[in-house]
């Protein structure tokens, strides 16, 4: 009995180093994923936009539009709004890692790194990208509404860009209305992190998301010194 081929994850690889991309792209197809390349910010847009890839990974430091410019485009553009990123930088600076997760990077790696962990990463982003796009649930609190199956936010008559790791820490908070969620378990449930990373990971993207979502940001309430609660009633 026949059956249609599997069809491989396409992830974008994107670093003007070429020893870097070669790196990348060797223990990416070693883990069964489809990998294109691209060497400066200008191919990466062409290239996520033509070719639709399934997630990014995007180094910082790129010749003339660098991976913030780069990030904050495809985040502009409906067609590459919730596309997953991870960041790669050489600096160590808490500044560039918190500026790229505020541009829109659902992760980010400090290099030098391992491979077997950038792996990881990226099997993480899709598997949560693949939970949302699986649910069947449509969550209600007041004018905001969350579509999961559409994998789609509106507050009122307004369609609110989120990218997939705000989509899902949105919906990881709302399905729990009412219930304190910890800093750090919102990193295993949300990012998948089995030992922990700095938690300002989680209030950064909050911040962000809240700032997406307007005046419906009043639903997530924070918890001193625990994490964030989605209220159950305004």
């Amino acid at each position: 009995m026949s059956s249609e081929p599997r069809v491989k994850p396409k992830i974008l690889v994107v670093d003007d180093e070429p020893d870097a991309v070669e790196l990348v792209a060797f223990n990416l197809k070693a883990a069964g994923f489809e990998v294109i390349t691209a060497g400066d910010g200008e191919s990466a847009l062409r290239r996520a936009r033509q070719e639709s890839p399934d997630a990014m990974v995007l180094d910082l430091m790129l010749p003339e539009v660098d991976g913030i410019e780069v990030c904050k485009q495809l985040r502009r553009h409906p067609r590459t709004a919730a596309l997953p990123i991870i960041m790669l930088t050489a600096r160590a600076e808490e500044m560039d890692r918190v500026i790229g997760l505020e541009v829109g990077a659902d992760d980010y790696l400090t290099k030098p790194f391992s491979p077997r962990e950038l792996v990881l990463r990226v099997k993480n982003l899709l598997k949560r990208r693949a939970r949302n796009e699986e649910d069947t649930d449509v969550i209600q609190a007041g004018d905001l509404r969350i579509d999961i199956p559409r994998h789609q936010v509106t507050v009122g008559d307004r369609e609110v860009q989120l990218t997939s790791t705000e989509f899902k820490l949105l919906t990881v908070l709302a399905r729990r209305r009412g219930r304190v969620q910890s800093r750090e378990q919102l990193l295993r449930d949300v990012w998948n992190y089995e030992s922990l990373i700095d938690t300002r990971t989680v209030d950064t993207h909050v911040r962000r998301l809240r700032e997406k979502l307007g005046p419906a940001a009043r639903w997530i309430d924070t918890v001193r010194g625990v994490g964030y609660r989605f209220r159950e009633s305004l």
